[in-house]
């Protein structure tokens, strides 16, 4: 579980902006997306096949 310690004087706000950064670098957000809903297998493969065409898209592109 993802935490943060208060600093002394340290204001809500602040503290509230740390730890959604902490959050964001576990990946904790991006986890709780992605099983927000059940989707089907068929449907991962598909949506990770796409991914990877698109990145080795990007790649040439970029050369």
């Amino acid at each position: 579980m993802a935490q943060i310690n208060l600093k002394p004087g340290e204001p809500l706000e602040a503290a509230l902006k740390r730890f959604k950064k902490v959050l964001q670098q576990d990946g904790v957000l991006k986890a709780a997306r992605a099983h927000e809903f059940y989707e089907k297998p068929s449907d991962q493969r598909r949506k990770a096949e796409a991914a990877r065409k698109r990145k080795i898209r990007q790649a040439n592109e970029e050369k």
